[in-house]
């Protein structure tokens, strides 16, 4: 039987205080008002003081409600009845269904133990070759899209939930735009996807703490999934957005700022989210694509900053392509090795020649006499963007790699390349 309390001292924004005893970090509470039961999780504890982030918000809660602790975290249901469904921050179905009960799983659960991880070692093919050729994504790993507002990277997450060769999405909106949020759904559902995804979507008009619960539940459903042998894809956006309830509920709580307003752990949230990216050993795995949207285009803001040092390298989406300086899987060496035994050789060789249309794109600007091999790099250039940068490009990895090796040819002499004989004479096109 659980005590009920009465005591409480202070209402502040979605904060309340509460004076209780025997009451653990991160348990649930239940207030009941005139208006009914609101949920409360526990969110700092000083001596017997303690301080809950009400879900739905603290409106209509008065000092005389009662609170009664339920002995345990925050819990959410699993298993294949969330299979195309699509609830809120806090679990609650936005689509109709039933309200699901059974299968319940503890949110904010520790990372996984680092002898219980595979190396990893498996390609996730997405159709894109700004990411399959020249920067695999690879599974369990952990990136960021670093993005500013504006650019297409909603329309980025839902081409990589349709594509991706993965058992099942996980996708976790937060402080989305209402369109945004019926974007997804009609996209994925009109793909016929639909089906092997799950939602879990804050709108910029639900309350501030139910946002700061949207990544701990997807990865705690993508937890329960990948131990039973699934692999999974966990997209989220926007985690800025994410960070931002965070440093409203620290100025709530009064807490010192730091950089930018933001809490002094900021980093811990973050990182404790991103380590949940793995490979199981003999089960499945959870791989994390994080939208971060950067304030000003700035990559020194304190969200894209620390989310840097927790990462496994980024994509930066800019003029709605993922440019190719600044990009970086870090996990790319463990797989493109494995693919096909030119695709590093046409990822190094295609990116420094593109490295060198930049820098003839500048001499140009600058009225500079354009040699015949600049006039050649102009044209490479121009067809690497249509063929290879342009999202618009929808092609399996061995086709983007055909048409690197095509549109070489069109442009230079195999001597030009500097690709070794042996790949020339075996790749090279013949006609």
């Amino acid at each position: 039987m659980h005590k009920i309390y009465t005591s409480i001292v202070q209402i502040a924004g979605d904060v309340i205080t509460v004076e209780a005893e025997g009451v653990g970090y991160m348990e649930i509470a239940e207030i009941s008002t005139s208006r009914g039961v609101s949920l409360a999780q526990v969110i700092r504890l000083d001596g017997n003081r303690v301080s809950l982030q009400v879900f739905a918000g603290s409106k209509g809660i008065s000092t005389g409600d009662k609170v009664r602790f339920l002995g345990h975290p925050m819990r959410v249901s699993s298993g294949e009845d969330l299979m195309g469904r699509i609830f809120n921050g806090s679990g609650t179905p936005l689509d109709k269904g039933p309200v699901l009960s059974e299968n319940l799983v503890d949110i904010n659960g520790p990372p996984v133990n680092p002898v219980k991880r595979v190396i990893p070692n498996k390609m996730i093919r997405t159709g894109i070759p700004m990411i399959d050729v020249f920067n695999s994504l690879v599974e369990s790993q952990k990136l960021p899209i670093f993005s500013i507002a504006g650019e297409p990277y909603n329309e980025l997450l839902a081409r990589i939930a349709i594509q991706a060769e993965v058992d099942i999405i996980i996708l976790g909106g937060m402080g989305l735009k209402h369109d945004d949020y019926l974007f997804f759904r009609d996209t994925l559902e009109a793909a016929g996807v639909l089906s092997r995804s799950i939602f879990f979507m804050h709108t910029a008009s639900d309350p501030t703490v139910e946002c700061l619960l949207v990544p701990d539940i997807s990865l705690a459903v993508a937890e329960h999934f990948a131990l039973n042998g699934k692999r999974v894809l966990v997209l989220l956006s926007d985690m800025t957005n994410f960070a931002d309830a965070l440093k409203e509920i620290s100025i709530t709580m009064e807490q010192v700022p730091s950089n930018r307003g933001y809490p002094g752990d900021l980093y811990s949230q973050l990182a404790s989210r991103y380590e949940k990216a793995v490979d199981f050993d003999a089960a499945g795995s959870i791989t994390i694509l994080a939208v971060t949207t950067m304030p000003g285009d700035d990559v020194t803001h304190p969200v894209p900053d620390n989310t840097g040092y927790i990462t496994e390298g980024q994509f930066y989406l800019k003029n709605a392509v993922i440019e190719p300086f600044g990009s970086l899987s870090r996990l790319k060496q463990q797989v493109n090795g494995k693919t096909r035994n030119d695709h590093r050789a046409i990822m190094d060789t295609m990116i420094q020649l593109f490295a060198n249309y930049r820098e003839t794109l500048e001499k140009q600007a600058m009225g500079f006499q354009m040699s015949a091999w600049d006039k050649k790099l102009l044209k490479y250039g121009k067809l690497f963007e249509t063929e290879m940068m342009s999202l618009k490009v929808n092609i399996p990895l061995e086709r983007a790699l055909s048409r690197g090796w095509e549109i070489l040819k069109e442009c230079f002499a195999p001597e030009e390349t500097g690709i070794k004989r042996s790949l020339i004479e075996q790749y090279w096109p013949k006609t």
